[in-house]
């Protein structure tokens, strides 16, 4: 037998002796992996009620069907719920029923069904509505919707204004228009409580929320955990920015509490705090609200503190004020003495349980990233946990500190990819701090692996240990690429200093930092092809893109910008949250300080552009409006340098549709392949 031979012979046995072959992931998988829910706990604690969306590629687009986990039987799989097809939204009720809205002749309607039961449909609203939440006591239940000026629902779901004889939207002040919807004069995300008797809802729908006007739960993000009920039911709070000519300019959150029968008007909790309070929270005793708090007004990103507000007395104290983190999401244990919390931490995001005497953290995860904690009578802990290997999955941590993994809904297809090696590293960067960064690699391709090297947007973000849809590095690794990014000046789980620190700053220590980290992991990794790289991100990712194009013309082969600023001029007047770019360029608007914007203008460093580049963007991208990807792609023209427009007339900031984002990864990936060369390995 010849060399040869003997080498093929080898490696069709290995192969034979292997349970599979593996292959590439693709976007077409990732799509097809099926999207777990925020679970829900039924009162005995038996039982999960969760979503499993599965992908409709022919129809582009999803469905959630409701899914039981028995948490009392080891080893249990996911059962669908029967009879309650097109369900969202979906909870348990203080009576053990699952309660969920589902569209009944073009409206929405709320559904009750037992326990291996039959739906019945419980509401007859007259308007289509946003959410729900039923009271602990089970005899009442808030909806939101988005409603004109009246003082029940029915008088709002049939109260129209009167439309003018053209077709224009008049406005006397911002905001026109929010994120990625125009917005209609006098309509508002409004609360609605009723009687829940008989198993049905009576009456018009009482407002809860008096004479504010604002929007509640806050958009474009806010939902229910915005909007929580007393235990016994008879007092609703919820958060809300009082609306007026500040509102495209103010953080400022206030938490209101308003009596469920809307038999007074609401009261401000926080009117002291000019920055943001949310997440209202009440013990299981009732007796102590939890929220939390951002210091400064204006900054979207400041650090939210856990305050705790005596309900009877008034008196808040800070529990969280000493420990350098944000938390992002509250909930009691069932005994009071602690809150379950999720914070950004080193690449990570870990489940912590806070003492409420003390205000002591203890790490309850370990990496990945946990949320959506549901805290169970034994002391256990009902979680989601995803990392960049796997999306979510549903875990349980009991108060040992043992974690079980409960479900595995994609492992079947996740068993038939390539591996991937997921690594972190640190190094000095700008001002000698210490940075963060990631590489990912695929394991099975060997030799030279060049780089994509991935940018964050936020700022004020991370990319760690995580998985998403819409930039995956496991996906950007799978053909052959070796994945880097870098967590630079400005990014979140390093202590709210690093995180403030890119304020004014934009183009100075960040892409400092960016430099560093490639040199340091190309340094270490010898597989990492330093030579032949493309640099891709987007929003403030994309922005870095344009900046780098003028500032660091002569690095990368190829660059990809998706949703960034071109022109800081034009995007200060042309964004819809001007507290955003006002607060990172100093707290000044434009006309006030433009030599704080012009610092970090990537416009003006359009002479040294000369790396070829993908321009990407969403027509209704209100954030960062399509415009500047526009003005970006007609510099590249003009400069006649190798470029690219993709244009999505139906997304916004994000690339949401199953098959606009296939074709996105087509497209990103392409042009690195065709500026590297991977096609041609």
């Amino acid at each position: 037998m010849t060399r040869t031979s003997l080498l093929l012979a080898t490696a069709v046995a290995a192969l034979a002796a292997s349970p599979a072959i593996a292959r590439p992931m693709t976007a077409t998988d990732m799509h097809m992996m099926r999207r777990l829910g925020a679970p829900a706990v039924s009162p005995d604690g038996r039982y999960a009620l969760f979503t499993l969306s599965r992908t409709d590629l022919a129809a582009n687009k999803r469905s959630n069907p409701l899914y039981l986990l028995d948490l009392s039987a080891r080893g249990a799989a996911p059962q669908a719920v029967a009879g309650a097809d097109g369900a969202n939204s979906a909870v348990f009720g203080p009576d053990g029923a699952i309660y969920f809205l589902k569209s009944v002749n073009d409206r929405t309607q709320l559904f009750r069904i037992p326990l291996r039961g039959t739906a019945t449909q419980i509401s007859d609203f007259g308007a289509e509505i946003s959410g729900f939440k039923i009271a602990p006591s089970g005899d009442r239940v808030l909806i939101w919707a988005d409603r004109p000026d009246c003082p029940d629902l029915a008088c709002a779901a049939t109260t129209l204004p009167a439309k003018p004889d053209g077709s224009g939207r008049v406005y006397d002040q911002l905001f026109v228009r929010h994120w990625d919807s125009w917005v209609t004069p006098g309509e508002r995300s409004r609360i609605y409580a009723y009687p829940l008797s008989g198993g049905r809802l009576t009456g018009g729908g009482v407002r809860l929320t008096g004479d504010l006007v604002g929007d509640t739960p806050a958009k474009p993000f806010g939902g229910g955990e915005e909007i929580n009920f007393s235990p016994d039911g008879r007092t609703v709070y919820f958060a809300l920015r009082e609306a007026g000519r500040i509102e495209a300019t103010s953080t400022n959150l206030d938490i209101f509490a308003s009596p469920s029968d809307a038999s007074a008007p609401p009261s401000n909790l926080t009117a002291a705090n000019d920055g943001t309070d949310n997440l209202p929270t009440v013990s299981p005793d009732g007796r102590t609200l939890a929220y939390v708090a951002m210091a400064r007004p204006t900054y979207e990103a400041d650090r939210q503190v856990v305050m705790l507000r005596d309900i009877a007395s008034g008196q808040v104290r800070p529990l969280t004020e000493g420990w350098d983190a944000s938390v992002g999401s509250l909930a009691w244990t069932s005994d009071g003495r602690a809150l379950i919390v999720t914070v950004q931490e080193v690449l990570e995001h870990p489940i912590y349980r806070v003492d409420i005497a003390t205000g002591r953290p203890t790490r309850l995860t370990r990496d990945g990233n946990a949320g959506n904690a549901v805290p169970l009578a034994n002391g256990s802990v009902l979680y989601t946990m995803n990392s960049i290997m796997a999306p979510d999955d549903i875990y349980r941590v009991d108060a040992g500190g043992r974690v079980a993994q409960l479900t595995a809904v994609n492992k079947a297809l996740i068993d038939q990819l390539d591996p991937v090696s997921f690594d972190k590293f640190s190094f000095a960067g700008a001002n000698n701090d210490r940075v963060w960064g990631i590489k990912v690699k695929p394991r099975r391709v060997a030799g030279k692996l060049p780089i994509a090297f991935v940018i964050h947007g936020g700022p004020q973000g991370s990319f760690g240990n995580s998985w998403s849809y819409r930039w995956n590095p496991r996906l950007f690794a799978s053909p052959g690429y070796g994945v880097v990014s870098i967590d630079f000046h400005g990014s979140v789980g390093y202590g709210q200093a690093f995180t403030d620190s890119i304020r004014n700053d934009w183009g100075g220590k960040p892409l400092e930092d960016l430099q560093k980290g490639l040199a340091f992991a190309t340094a270490n990794d010898p597989q990492l092809d330093a030579n032949n790289a493309c640099a891709l991100g987007a929003s403030y990712g994309g922005y870095m893109i344009n900046w780098i194009a003028g500032r660091w013309p002569d690095r990368f082969k190829c660059l990809i910008q998706h949703d960034g600023v071109f022109d800081q001029r034009a995007m200060a007047y042309e964004t819809e949250e001007l507290w955003f770019t006002e607060w990172e360029h100093g707290g000044k608007a434009y006309y006030e300080d433009p030599a704080a914007y012009e610092r970090w203008n990537p416009v003006n460093y359009v002479s040294a552009w000369k790396t070829p580049m993908l321009v990407i963007t969403g027509e209704k991208d209100y954030r960062i409006p399509y415009s500047q990807g526009l003005a970006s792609f007609t510099a590249l023209q003009r400069r006649n340098i190798p470029s690219r427009l993709l244009v999505y007339p139906d997304e916004n900031h994000w690339v949401l549709k199953p098959k606009n984002s296939i074709q996105w990864y087509d497209e990103v990936m392409g042009w690195m392949d065709r500026w590297t060369g991977r096609s041609t390995q």
